[in-house]
């Protein structure tokens, strides 16, 4: 149980770590060539959202890629 716990508590860092990581890459992204209002409340919605989406994304790849290489000693 406390190995499943720390499990959690990485896996909720990850994706929060990674959340930021991709908030701050969208920084830089241009988004008034896309949108009416890039400086509007909509656009940082937008913006906050597709973080979340990429984030966690990028974070269940990396949990799945550890599990799964955690699984590779039962292969033998």
């Amino acid at each position: 149980s406390l190995m499943l716990g720390g499990q959690a508590l990485l896996n909720m860092v990850l994706t929060l770590v990674s959340i930021a990581v991709c908030w701050w890459a969208l920084q830089c992204v241009k988004f008034d060539l896309f949108l009416r209002q890039a400086d509007g409340a909509q656009a940082k919605l937008l913006q906050l959202l597709l973080a979340i989406f990429l984030g966690y994304t990028i974070a269940r790849f990396f949990i799945d890629y550890l599990q799964w290489s955690g699984w590779l000693r039962y292969l033998f």
